[in-house]
């Protein structure tokens, strides 16, 4: 092993680190036990540390139909357990908060409350049975304005699957392609390009505003170029899948690519931090 290499074949940190790694898709367990966090953050540990992860996007419940129903009753009872992780680790994580389109009110009201007057920084829509709507129905539409207003990043949890989408509320990027076309001066982030990731550039490639996110299949050679050579480096965001997916083969998705090492640095980093930009305005965070 070479002082410019590390286990498992990666760069040493201090090459890493001159990418500004910020992840957009960090999945630490989250209940109204903390120490199912904890437990999660010091698996994560070493992995944030051999990447130099500068920060990590957390999805986090706020008690709003996206967890399990004693889960959800813990947490709207006990609301503290919610922002603990971002008070714990306040230079490390930024909170992204689950909503589920099945209530818009109080999908609205949560807005206000925990990222117009709190710590979040945006929206994770997930496919899910409790999410039981795909990100093309209606009911998407106040939420996406709202967190627009509020200057909110949105994920938007996408997969193609050969036999069919397994329960209603799952969506794909051609669903999400749907909700990008409605509100073409908004942003979206396409978690996992869809997993099929041909066919989710595909889908995504005529709207602009749409951004493809890196996380949560095995690797396969030539994702990242034709993500870049269809779409652009400017609209390929990195994510982690951690603790759940392997350090190595997210970050081989984009070190292994026939890229510029200025478009490794815009999908490392600098797409998120622009993404974020407006958030972290509203909320006085200086830039970094």
């Amino acid at each position: 092993m070479t002082a410019a290499t590390q286990p498992f074949g990666l760069p040493a940190p201090d090459k890493l680190r001159k990418y500004k790694i910020w992840d957009s898709y960090f999945l630490p367990a989250h209940s109204a036990d903390p120490q199912r966090f904890a437990t999660d953050m010091k698996r994560s540990h070493s992995a944030i540390e051999k990447a130099a992860i500068e920060r990590l996007c957390v999805f986090l419940h706020v008690g709003l139909g996206t967890a399990d129903a004693a889960t959800e009753a813990n947490l709207r009872e006990n609301p503290e357990v919610i922002v603990a992780p971002l008070k714990q680790w306040p230079e490390m994580l930024l909170g992204m908060m689950r909503l589920n389109p099945m209530d818009v009110r109080r999908s609205l009201d949560a807005l206000n409350r925990w990222m117009r007057d709190g710590p979040m920084v945006g929206v994770y829509f997930a496919s899910s049975k409790q999410a039981s709507l795909p990100c093309n129905h209606r009911n998407f539409d106040p939420l996406v304005q709202k967190i627009d207003e509020l200057g909110g990043v949105i994920m938007q949890h996408t997969w193609f699957k050969t036999s069919g989408k397994d329960s209603a509320g799952e969506s794909t990027p051609s669903e999400l392609a749907e909700l990008a076309q409605r509100f073409p001066e908004i942003k979206f982030l396409c978690a996992h390009a869809g997993g099929e990731w041909e066919k989710g550039i595909r889908a995504i490639r005529a709207h602009p505003n749409i951004l493809a996110e890196t996380s949560g299949f095995d690797a396969t050679a030539g994702f990242i170029d034709m993500a870049v050579r269809e779409l652009g480096a400017d609209r390929v965001v990195f994510g982690s899948h951690l603790p759940s997916r392997s350090l190595g083969t997210e970050l081989s998705k984009v070190l292994s690519a026939d890229i510029s090492a200025t478009d490794r640095k815009k999908i490392f980093g600098e797409n998120l931090r622009r993404l974020l930009g407006p958030i972290h305005a509203k909320q006085g965070i200086p830039k970094r």
